[in-house]
């Protein structure tokens, strides 16, 4: 059993290695080995990892069995648009543990880390059906389309996604 909490430096090197075996399983099929040892390296780097980390208006959380971390979420409040908005900038879920409601309590734990909130923002690879059907299911819906997933200059097409929040999430 998983249980989410608050990320810490302890966990630095386990999120790292997190992030890399799900980006391999996930992109490279999509985006081929060098452009996602490439994106690894730069995105999720330990130093990138301890930035995020370091961001008092986010929050950084991990699910942790008590041995090992089964997936991650990052968020921070949103300045787009001219509502109160969160984006989620990362939920990743080892494949191991896909499918077994560890991606959906992220997602729940980060629905409620911002109570002043008024909609979840989130950018998509259009590529990654697996994750589009996953905040499909979570009440995301489309909201508009980049060519720039994650970065500027990134060159990946992502679908945007959004979802509502209630009160005081």
């Amino acid at each position: 059993m998983y249980f989410v909490r608050s990320a810490s430096a302890r966990d630095l090197e386990a999120i790292a290695s997190l992030l890399a075996e799900v980006w391999r399983a996930t992109y490279t099929p999509i985006h081929g080995e060098d452009k996602t040892e490439s994106l690894i390296a730069d995105w999720h780097s330990p130093e990138a990892i301890r930035a995020n980390m370091a961001r008092p208006d986010g929050e950084y959380l991990v699910a942790d069995d008590g041995e090992h971390l089964g997936g991650m979420a990052f968020a921070t409040p949103s300045g787009e648009g001219d509502i109160k908005s969160v984006k989620l900038h990362q939920l990743y879920v080892l494949p191991s543990c896909q499918r077994q409601g560890v991606g959906r309590d992220l997602f729940a734990e980060i629905e409620t880390c911002f109570p002043d909130a008024k909609r979840l923002i989130l950018e998509v690879d259009e590529k990654n059906a697996q994750a589009i059907a996953f905040y499909e299911g979570v009440g995301m819906s489309e909201a508009g389309r980049t060519a720039d997933c994650g970065r500027d200059g990134s060159a990946i097409p992502a679908i945007i996604m959004e979802k509502p929040l209630p009160p005081g999430a």
